[in-house]
Parts: C-alpha cells; structure tokens; sequence
C-alpha cells in the first residue's frame, strides 16, 4: 500500500511515461516497486475514467511480488475463511489442522466444514501420498521411426549421463526416470523429478533444457518444443490420471452408520448408490477425466489462500472419490493423481499466502525434504473429502437446493 511520499514520484513518472522517455513497463527501473504501482495504477484510471480504489488496498510492500507479477497495480482480495479443525492421519503431518479457504463461492466453507465435524466425529481421516514426481516433456524431431528407435534406445542407455546433466542445474531436485513415447517422426521424453518442497515446474524445465541439450549433442534428434504438452501441464490429461504429476494422494475415512444417519440424514447405502450413478457412472457417461462430485472447488480454494499455482486446478482435480456401504457404515475415499503442491517458491513467498501455510505448519522447507509439501497434499486430500461427504449427503437427504438458497445467493 503506497503512503503520501510516493505522490511526487508517481507524479513524475506518470508525465515521464506520457512524455515518451520511458515505457509503462519499465516503471520499476526508476522507482521503487511501490511508487511503480502507484503511477501504473494511476495512468490506468485516467485512461479508463475507473476509479481503482479497492485494488489500490493491499497489506504488503509491492516488492515482495516482483517475482511473481509484472504490471502491477494493486492486488485482488478475495474472502478467505477457514474449514475445521479436521483430524489429518497422514504418512507427513498427524493432528487437528484448519484448512484455510479462499473462494467467492457462498455455501462452500459451510459444507466442507460440515464434512470436517463428521470426518472428525468419525477418528478424523487418514491420508497418504502414493507417488511424487514433477514432469516435463520435451518433442524431439527425427528422421524416421528407425531413427526413433535409436533415440529411445540412446535414452535407456544414457539415463544416468541425463541426471547429471539435469541435476547440475538445482541444488535439490533430482531426475527421476526418462520415459519416452513416439509418434511417427517425433519423440517426446517424459522427465521426471523430485522436486522436494517445491512445487517445482520451473526447476523441471530448466534441468531438462539441460538434459535436451546432451541428446541434441549426442544422437541426430532436433529439439522442438522443451515442453511437448505430454507433460501435461495445466490441461486436462489422461496421462496425469494414469502416471500421476506433481503428488498422487489419497485420504479416506470410515464412518460409522449412527453418525451418517444423525449427523447428515442420509444413510451409508443412498450414499454409495449415489456415488456410483452420479460420479462414476454419470462422469464416465459425461467422458469427464475427473469422477467426483466438486474436488476441484476445495483444490481451488486452498490453492488461492496457500500460493499454489491456480491454473494447476485443473490437474489438481483430476480425482476419484469412491463409496461403499458396509456394516460398520460408510466408507469414503477421495484420490487424487496429481496435485501440484509445494510449500516453497512461487506464491508461497507472498504473505498472506505464507500464513495459509503456516496455518497448517507447513510453511517453508520440510525436514526431510518434501515433507512439508507431502504434509500440504495430505491436507487438501482430507480437504477434498470432507467436500464430497458434504455435498454427497446433501444430495442423498436432497437438502443441496435448501442449503444454496439460505447460503449461497
């Protein structure tokens, strides 16, 4: 937020930028990051006649999001509350959490949070991440299938001159595996790495750049894209269904049938039937990649309050939730393939973001490496949950419609 001293220097810049001396990109090359901000913003207003008075608010010095903005103006503010405390059983973090929650959508944090109490009347839930590994994959260009042969072949053969090629680029991520694919004259080569507590897309393509410039010296393949979109980034994929990208994990509960039926006026069968006809049977009708109810509303949410990269949702909500009715009651499970978390880098710099985080005690590199990251996935995991409990029983006790008219409109 700018204070009355940057008036005289926004001033000054704005009349600089209409004289032609300098750009209106340039801005932060001839003041601070605050005062930039200010006479952007200002120019923006006279030649829109909008009065930016809301975006001009925010609670934080300019330059903390220099490396994750350009033009800067102001900042978005978006309402944040918080679900819980759940009980999280996982392999990376054991308690009661808050779950902060970003989102505009009226009715969310009251359903999830719902889904909380009965998880946390239940013994709380249990959360494990099955499998880790940030992709990138590089298309290749060669002669012929013959020649495609040989490039795979050199790969296989090669890997460990790949990683150290790779790894020479990052003090903390380490490559993984090399799986490659072809189609016809073109080669992609799926990297994967550890990335730790980093969410770690931008470590990946750099290692890999690396990595592509050693097979371009040593075999006949020509680069063509560093990014072939087999990665699959920010795009509905099955491959990240399939293979998994970023965290793959899976939380569960068993609840037992009094708590079903007193607690969400259903019962453990309606329950079930309804996650078959609708999540599975209607999404496999659908072609839909994801199969549950709304996993990406919870992914959403807590990615916005903890810095995580918001166009990922769309990877990040590929998930399964499955149901069983059985004597005890209900069983519940949610997996998701690939949720792209990290706890360090990014937004996760910013600070409103940094205290979503240390909301959960996950803020900042883990001991070990990765543990904070796998804390964070388990978190959204028992998040995503409570979620599809909540609005699978609203639908069971058909109390969805009810529950937006008193609490979303």
């Amino acid at each position: 937020m700018t204070d009355d001293s940057d008036v005289t220097d926004a001033d000054d810049l704005i009349q600089r930028v209409r004289d032609g001396d300098i750009r209106f990109h340039e801005l932060e090359a001839h003041a601070d990051a605050d005062t930039a901000a200010t006479a952007r913003r200002r120019l923006v207003e006279s030649e829109t006649g909008v009065a930016l008075d809301a975006i001009s608010e925010y609670g934080f010095p300019a330059e903390r999001a220099d490396p994750n903005i350009e033009n800067m103006i102001g900042a978005a503010q978006i309402p944040l509350g918080v679900a819980g405390p759940v009980t999280v059983h996982g392999g990376a973090i054991d308690g009661e959490r808050y779950l902060p929650m970003a989102t505009t959508e009226g009715a969310l944090l009251a359903s999830v949070n719902r889904g909380c109490s009965t998880i946390d009347a239940a013994g709380g839930a249990t959360a494990r991440v099955t499998k880790s590994g940030m992709t990138r994959a590089p298309a290749f260009s060669v002669a012929d299938v013959a020649e495609a042969e040989a490039l795979v072949e050199w790969v296989r053969d090669n890997e460990a001159l790949l990683r150290e090629a790779a790894e020479e680029t990052t003090s903390h991520g380490e490559l993984l595996d090399v799986t490659p694919y072809v189609v016809g004259d073109t080669v992609f080569l799926r990297f994967r790495y550890d990335t730790k507590d980093a969410m770690g897309m931008n470590m990946a393509t750099i290692a890999t750049r690396a990595a592509a410039e050693v097979i371009e010296e040593s075999t006949t393949a020509s680069l063509v894209a560093l990014s072939g979109n087999l990665c699959t980034d920010k795009k509905p994929a099955a491959i990240n269904a399939v293979e998994g990208r970023g965290r793959s994990v899976t939380a569960d509960v068993v609840i037992p049938r009094e708590v079903v039926e007193e607690r969400l006026h259903t019962t453990p069968e309606a329950v079930a039937e309804l996650n078959t006809r609708k999540n599975l049977v209607g999404s496999a009708k659908a072609g839909s990649l994801g199969f549950n109810a709304h996993v990406a509303n919870v992914v959403a949410a807590i990615f916005l309050a903890t810095g995580q990269d918001a166009a990922q949702v769309v990877e990040g909500s590929n998930a399964i939730t499955t149901a069983e009715a059985r004597d005890e009651g209900l069983y519940l499970s949610v997996s998701l393939a690939s949720l792209e978390v990290g706890t360090v880098g990014g937004g996760t710099r910013l600070p409103t973001q940094r205290e979503g985080l240390e909301l959960l005690d996950v803020a900042g590199g883990g001991d070990p490496a990765g543990a904070n990251a796998d804390a964070l996935a388990e978190c959204i995991a028992v998040g995503a949950l409570a979620g599809e409990l909540s609005l699978l029983a609203a639908l069971g006790s058909r109390h969805l419609s009810s529950a937006h008219e008193s609490l979303g409109r």
